[in-house]
């Protein structure tokens, strides 16, 4: 089920992104009096699922669900069909119109996507506003793994800023660490603030691994499993885990490593227990699981660290909606430029259609549906503008170069290039799928 839930949220997504992205060149098409032939979600190759004839526009869709096309009149695009471009020129083709009609045109898709975005996000922020939790009331500290402790970091570090700069949602300060390329961080450690450099080859490893950073939170018990250990040793919720075996341990990763080394064994727990306003102090024989576990729920991170959160009126989530999706524009720019930056070795962690759906959640929520569906329409947008030919972004290299050189190139090249760069996207396509194959089944 929990699968079934993560498909039909990637379909609804992604089918809504590129019916809205297609629909910008239809429009833009339709306003300057350019036939549009066909309107089509995912590709139809020899049949369509479903399609039906309005006016001059056929409406369809396909059966290959790795996005979607408007077939303009008098352009060479996706369906190579150079035997119109044979034909003379007629005055509602597309290649009869001035090329700034051209222009808009060919970014209209772009545009419609990041319009898209900024509605989603000031809708986002108006109905749930903000909800994260801070920097400063991380008061724990962090837990790290192997990759983080070999570039300096110690369990229990709070990161007080990023290269200088603070991350008030701690959330982000892994991405502002890597989108950054941050040459260090300043941890407070036992009540001293200290600088921890990040060597420039620390990039890859940190993409090329899982949970770099985690919230620390001490072992307080929510429910105890029946018939598992924490139950059978009469633990109740609230109980809070303060020694392991006569040794003072508070963290829940502490006791993560503790119970793993002691696997199908008998120990003593101190636990810290609240009993009509004072605290008892209790010390409990409790069996470990074969599993290295003792059954029990922990109390939810929020009950443990404080949620922030800021409620926006209609008109304040109109520029927070247009902020948030200049800082994601930003943020997903700078995922790019990671990805030609060959000492990050970023490449490796390009993802394809699997790894896009992973993204969803395996609940439904509507709050994460439409952040990510935002989210995943910025990156349809930049993808699209991208200069390679086939792309959007080809058209319009094409087009500028056009006005400057008041040049148009030949059919016969706009053939070949955008041969060149449908080869460019499929081999794209390929690398990145089998990359999700690596990750999923392989590695």
């Amino acid at each position: 089920m929990d699968i079934v839930i993560k498909v039909l949220q990637f379909i609804l997504s992604f089918s809504l992104l590129v019916i809205i992205h297609e629909f910008g060149h239809f429009f833009f098409a339709r306003l300057f009096g350019t036939r549009v032939e066909k309107f089509y979600l995912f590709f139809n190759p020899w049949f369509s699922l479903f399609k039906f004839k309005k006016g001059e526009t056929t409406y369809g869709v396909g059966w290959i669900p790795f996005g979607g096309y408007v077939k303009i009149a008098g352009m060479i695009d996706e369906s190579m069909d150079t035997e119109q471009m044979k034909q003379p020129v007629q005055p509602w083709e597309f290649r009869a119109k001035p090329a700034w009609q051209r222009l808009l045109i060919m970014v209209g898709g772009v545009v419609m996507n990041i319009v898209l975005a900024v509605c989603i996000y000031i809708g986002i922020s108006y109905t749930w506003g903000d909800n994260y939790i801070a920097s400063k009331d991380v008061k724990y500290g962090y837990v790290f793994n192997d990759v983080a402790k070999e570039i300096g970091l110690r369990d229990g570090d709070k990161i007080i800023d990023v290269a200088g700069e603070p991350v008030e949602d701690c959330a982000r300060i892994l991405q502002t660490m890597i989108f950054d390329q941050a040459p260090y961080v300043t941890v407070e450690r036992d009540g001293t603030a200290m600088r921890i450099d990040i060597p420039e080859t620390a990039t890859a490893k940190i993409l090329d691994t899982k949970n770099f950073m985690d919230i620390r939170v001490p072992f307080v018990i929510a429910q105890a499993a029946k018939g598992g250990g924490a139950a059978k040793a009469g633990l109740q919720p609230g109980d809070t885990l303060i020694a392991f075996n006569g040794v003072g341990m508070r963290y829940f990763d502490e006791y993560q490593q503790a119970f793993s080394a002691h696997k199908g064994e008998q120990v003593n727990l101190g636990i810290a227990r609240d009993s009509g306003g004072v605290t008892k102090i209790i010390t409990v024989p409790v069996e470990i699981s074969n599993e290295g576990l003792i059954e029990a729920k922990l109390v939810p991170i929020n009950e443990l660290i404080p949620i922030s959160t800021h409620r926006y009126s209609f008109l304040e989530s109109i520029p927070h909606g247009i902020k948030l999706t200049g800082t994601e524009i930003s943020s997903y720019a700078k995922q790019i430029k990671l990805l030609f930056s060959p000492k990050t070795e970023a490449y490796k962690s390009l993802g394809g259609i699997m790894t896009l759906g992973s993204v969803f959640p395996t609940y439904w929520s509507w709050e994460a549906f439409w952040h990510i569906t935002a989210f995943f329409s910025i990156v349809l947008a930049i993808m699209n503008i991208l200069p390679i030919p086939g792309l959007d972004g080809g058209h319009v290299l094409f087009l500028l170069v056009e006005v400057i050189t008041r040049r148009k190139p030949s059919d016969k090249f706009m053939e070949r290039a955008t041969t060149v760069g449908f080869i460019l996207i499929l081999a794209l396509l390929i690398f990145a799928n089998g990359n999700d194959i690596y990750r999923f089944f392989i590695k």
